[in-house]
């Protein structure tokens, strides 16, 4: 099924930007994430696809193809999207949406559709019944596995006053990241806060004299002064943007958690120097998709 949106009077050449996808299932976190998705969208200049992903076999069970419940199934499925579709342009009058609903898995439905766009947008969790799309480990599985940018959307979804967040630790997922943030503060016109971490190194024990522990205020220094650097580039490339540097002692989670409070958006990589080589997705992003108070944006590199 698929409903046909009206173009808006915005960028004309917006047909050739990637689109951004929005998965739904009918439960109140998938509505949030659908009008996120649908004010995304609208900065971008960009097509909004809303995809639901629905399936009615009871597993172990043998029962035969009813084509009469087949066909309910189908129609509660389109009209589960036609709401969304409605939903979307009342949100953001001027993004062009359409909708489709396909019979499956959630997770897989989602990571073959999203092939090809720019972003995909999915709520924290899911109903769990009809559709089942967005529960935890669905929206886990789509932001660890999905070929393009994904945000997963909780917390304080309708701020958009705050600045765009950003965990920046040296690591080239970061830096994308940084690239990405800056995009989205520049779009929204607001300001960027970019983060860094820190332990200090505890010293091996000696049965001497107790060895000299290092200034955590100078190494606080010294990374701020990294992070200046680091930044500097996209900074350039976006002048318009101002732009905070925090730098803490502690774990970056518990850092970006902590300014998640203030922000309208988190921007982490995929991965970075704490995760293990091979691994799609770092342990901070994934405590952020369970405690940040606002939507978390994860970036994607190749490596």
């Amino acid at each position: 099924m698929t409903t046909q949106g009206h173009p808006s009077g915005g960028d004309t050449s917006s047909a050739q930007v990637l689109p951004v996808v929005a998965g739904v299932d009918g439960s109140a976190p998938s509505l949030e994430a659908l009008r996120w998705a649908a004010l995304e969208a609208q900065r971008r200049h960009v097509e909004l696809e809303v995809v639901l992903a629905y399936h009615w076999r009871i597993p172990g069970a043998a029962l035969a193809v009813s084509p009469e419940l087949a066909e309910q199934v189908t129609d509660f499925a389109t009209a589960v999207v036609d709401a969304a579709v409605a939903e979307a342009r009342t949100t953001a009058p001027h993004a062009r949406v359409h909708g489709r609903a396909v019979e499956g898995e959630p997770a897989p439905v989602l990571l073959e559709a999203v092939d090809g766009a720019g972003l995909v947008v999915v709520g924290s969790r899911g109903a769990g019944g009809f559709a089942s799309l967005l529960t935890g480990s669905v929206s886990v599985r789509v932001a660890t596995q999905a070929p393009c940018p994904v945000v997963i959307v909780r917390g304080r979804a309708d701020d958009d006053i705050g600045p765009v967040v950003v965990g920046v630790d040296g690591s080239a997922p970061a830096d994308a990241a940084a690239g990405l943030a800056f995009e989205e503060a520049s779009r929204r016109g607001c300001a960027l806060v970019a983060v860094r971490a820190f332990h200090v190194p505890l010293p091996p024990y000696t049965m001497g004299p107790p060895p000299l522990l290092p200034d955590p205020a100078e190494i606080g220094a010294g990374l701020r002064s990294e992070l200046v650097g680091q930044l500097a580039k996209w900074r350039d490339k976006y002048s318009d943007v101002p732009v905070e540097y925090a730098v803490s002692q502690g774990s970056a989670a518990a850092a970006l958690v902590d300014q998640s409070r203030r922000a309208s958006l988190v921007v982490v990589g995929n991965r970075g120097h704490g995760a293990a080589r091979g691994t799609l997705f770092g342990s901070v992003g994934l405590q952020l998709l369970h405690h940040a108070d606002c939507p978390v944006l994860i970036t994607r590199t190749r490596t």
